[in-house]
């Protein structure tokens, strides 16, 4: 699996706009393409539209094959992005679990074990579809978690993602180590109470959460690679 995330010029952003319609249709034909989602970004904040962030767009891709993911470094979607983007920071994730579904699917498959040696920084996702019914209720829970994600240790990066301005979204987040990732998933009372609510108020319609080890990198995100450290190599 591969993401990807591009930033823009404000003078770009109309480009970037229209990527987000036309290379649906690419990506339908590109070969051995398994599952993508092209995304919004925001700052996942309070996930409804006044958080997005116009500058910076993204693709999610899961692959039959490295060998496939290689080849699309050549194809029309990526040569289109070259040409507007002054930015790109790719990573190549392997999924460690996943549990949920997203529009109905189960993209990450059942994980395997990732490759002998694989140790370090560690990826989540998370996703979900919001009940209208409930949005107001959800969006008032959602900023004690995110303050409380920006002080936690072991967070490299995280960004609000989504496939729509309102009501399908989710977050990407970067953590030094897995035990960083469950420190705040499971340790933090915020994170923990909100877990709680989804299950008893019924937030969502749908939801999806998955870990994966992060392979590889390269690029920057606002001028650096998030998981570049002074003497640290960005492959793990």
């Amino acid at each position: 699996m591969t993401i990807d995330l591009w930033g823009v010029r404000p003078r770009h952003v109309p480009h970037a706009v229209a990527r987000m319609a036309l290379d649906r249709r690419h990506l339908r034909r590109t070969t051995g393409v398994v599952f993508a989602r092209l995304l919004g970004t925001g700052r996942g904040r309070t996930f409804t539209p006044r958080d997005a962030d116009m500058l910076r767009w993204g693709l999610l891709t899961v692959w039959a094959s490295a060998r496939d993911a290689a080849v699309f470094e050549r194809s029309a979607v990526i040569t289109a992005w070259s040409g507007i983007a002054h930015e790109r920071w790719r990573a190549e994730l392997h999924p460690l679990s996943s549990r949920g579904r997203w529009s109905r699917q189960r993209p990450f498959g059942d994980p395997v074990p990732p490759p002998s040696g694989t140790t370090g920084p560690v990826a989540a996702i998370t996703r979900a579809r919001l009940s209208i019914r409930r949005a107001r209720d959800f969006w008032r829970a959602v900023p004690p978690v995110t303050e409380d994600l920006a002080r936690s240790d072991g967070l490299r990066f995280a960004v609000g993602i989504g496939e729509a301005p309102l009501g399908l979204q989710g977050t990407f987040s970067i953590w030094d180590d897995a035990a960083a990732l469950r420190r705040f998933a499971y340790g933090r009372e915020a994170h923990a109470d909100v877990v709680r609510r989804t299950s008893d108020d019924g937030w969502y319609t749908e939801e999806l959460f998955a870990r994966f080890a992060v392979l590889h990198t390269h690029g920057t995100i606002n001028g650096r690679d998030p998981l570049a450290r002074s003497g640290r190599d960005r492959t793990r």
